[in-house]
């Protein structure tokens, strides 16, 4: 909600700046002050975008008026050829590649100055945790950059929803049968854990060999490779078979294989797939690949499922091997986060090896154009919370004004702030909203007829008033309905303030155009000052509630309820 305003006034400043550059325009195209307004909207673009992602509708509305007006240029005949080039390079230099060299300015400043770990890195990918001071990059500088086989590593899915997590199994088993009556194989548990664990190791065998070790020289593992995975604290291989998985029976169980002499036999062979390598020949290398693991004998792919098991999984989430999968998706896509060589073969060595912290001595740093492209892909997909919120509200509350938000209330007393809308001013707007449509529809329509009520010069101050603040409203009101994320009135206000500037528009053009006569000026007058008087009496018998300027008694509090007063009335008769 506190960036609400500052996205309001970059919103209305790159209106008013292009307003400012078509008056420009008319006198003295290319001077000193036709540049300022150009340059200018161009910054308060990239400012309100900057601010919150909304801000790219009213960017996206003034990219369409200046592309009209363009088209205006192209087809003006007292324009020389050079002239008209001019003006498009000048408008394409200012509205657009100016806005993205803004924008990533904001970005490359934001990222030198906030160089170092924090508690919310999780939901960046390994990479650029790395490449930040402390957290993950003291645990990840100094480790081998080539995956071997006998190499010990951590596997973190990249798909982070929803929640961070790393492949894990733990000695507990599937049970042998679950609530909904089907049976499991009662192998190991392999899950996703989104904490770190010492459970979280893997190491990379090599199917043709014992040892548990890496060579010395090591020998990589290639894209396209066989490998077992061997968990390290059981020594048990990462296994996949035709049983159902618990909670997502159209996909197999994914477990760590026990030996019950049933005439089970182990399936555990798993052939790498780096899906962002340059070539078949492609090293498995720490952090920086993007690795699938496909079942040699079944050709499923380990997945992520993102549910989470019940207690008997102790809440983790569900890994299943997927059969049916077509394309890619970050849920099958996993990268080697910790990682070390394997030194010890015995057991209990190779445990007290997978406690003891890797070593420090190099960094990694990822360039500021990927780091750049992460970051805006994630503030545009993770969502922090999907459940409802007390004061969420849909698109088509705003406009009825049914809902509010309290942000305070006085531990002690009745005093409280609300986010309430003033009903005249909400009331007032949307009229007014309607009443240019209506009047734009029936001049159009007479226009079409060869009845010219407006004068050009008026007509086209209209329809550019119009295209301004009717269409700020809906590009900034209209969108909200296609979200899924969780919605607040405070949504509403960008788009408010549009309507709020077309109703002054909207109130001249009644009284210069449609009141014919002084008397009728004069009662339209008085109507004016009677709808800005009860706007203020409405506003000022809010403020306890808007400011918490002082307490309220019940029956104040009761009284204030005119909505629920108005539902009596309507349901009484």
């Amino acid at each position: 909600m506190l960036l609400e305003s500052v996205l309001i006034f970059f919103n209305l400043l790159a209106v008013l700046s292009y307003l400012k550059f078509c008056n420009s325009q008319k006198h003295r195209p290319f001077s000193p002050r036709w540049w300022f307004w150009l340059v200018l909207t161009g910054v308060a673009c990239s400012c309100a975008v900057g601010i919150k992602y909304v801000g790219v509708f009213t960017y996206l509305l003034v990219l369409g008026v200046a592309a009209v007006h363009a088209w205006h240029v192209i087809g003006d005949q007292t324009l020389s050829n050079v002239r008209v080039l001019c003006h498009l390079l000048a408008r394409a230099a200012a509205l657009v590649v100016l806005p993205v060299l803004v924008y990533l300015l904001f970005f490359y400043i934001h990222l030198l100055l906030l160089c170092r770990s924090g508690p919310h890195d999780q939901i960046m990918s390994s990479a650029f945790q790395a490449s930040l001071e402390g957290g993950l990059a003291r645990v990840t500088q100094g480790q081998p950059l080539e995956v071997a086989f006998g190499s010990q590593v951590t596997l973190k899915n990249v798909f982070g929803q929803p929640v961070p997590c790393w492949l894990h199994s733990h000695q507990s088993t599937y049970p042998m049968i679950y609530e909904n009556g089907r049976g499991s194989s009662h192998q190991q548990q392999v899950t996703c854990y989104p904490f770190k664990d010492v459970n979280n190791w893997w190491i990379v065998k090599d199917p043709g060999r014992h040892q548990l070790v890496v060579n010395n020289p090591p020998r990589p593992v290639r894209h396209g490779d066989v490998v077992q995975l061997v968990h390290g604290m059981t020594t048990r291989l990462l296994n996949t078979h035709d049983v159902a998985a618990p909670l997502s029976p159209h996909a197999q169980e994914v477990s760590c294989y026990i030996d019950y002499n049933i005439s089970m036999p182990p399936q555990n062979l798993w052939r790498l797939d780096i899906v962002n390598r340059e070539s078949d020949t492609d090293v498995w290398k720490t952090i920086l690949s993007e690795v699938r693991f496909v079942h040699v004998n079944t050709s499923a792919i380990l997945k992520l499922s993102g549910v989470p098991l019940p207690d008997w999984g102790f809440r983790q989430l569900e890994v299943v091997g997927e059969k049916l999968f077509r394309g890619y998706h970050e849920s099958t896509v996993w990268n080697v986060e910790e990682h070390r060589y394997g030194r010890s073969q015995e057991q209990k060595e190779r445990e007290l090896e997978l406690h003891s912290p890797t070593q420090v001595d190099i960094g990694r740093n990822l360039s500021f154009m990927a780091r750049f492209s992460e970051l805006q892909w994630r503030m545009l997909t993770v969502r922090s919370d999907d459940s409802e919120h007390k004061y969420s509200s849909t698109p088509l509350d705003w406009v009825m004004l049914d809902t509010n938000i309290a942000y305070w209330l006085h531990p002690r007393t009745s005093a409280q702030i609300h986010l309430l809308g003033n009903v005249v001013i909400w009331a007032s707007a949307s009229l007014a909203t309607l009443v240019y449509a209506l009047l734009f529809i029936w001049y159009l329509l007479r226009r079409r007829r060869r009845v010219c009520d407006l004068p050009e010069d008026r007509w086209l101050r209209w329809v550019l008033a119009g295209a301004l603040c009717a269409g700020g409203w809906a590009v900034n009101y209209l969108p909200f309905f296609l979200m899924e994320k969780t919605l607040f009135l405070y949504h509403y206000l960008p788009a408010l303030t549009f309507q709020i500037l077309l109703l002054p528009v909207v109130l001249e053009h009644i009284s210069d155009h449609l009141c014919r006569s002084q008397l009728q000026r004069s009662l339209f007058t008085a109507l004016v000052v009677a709808w800005f008087t009860s706007a203020c009496h409405v506003s000022n018998m809010l403020r306890p509630l808007t400011y918490g300027d002082r307490s309220l008694s019940p029956s104040e509090l009761k009284a204030l309820r005119w909505k629920d007063s108005w539902d009596i009335l309507i349901r009484k008769y």
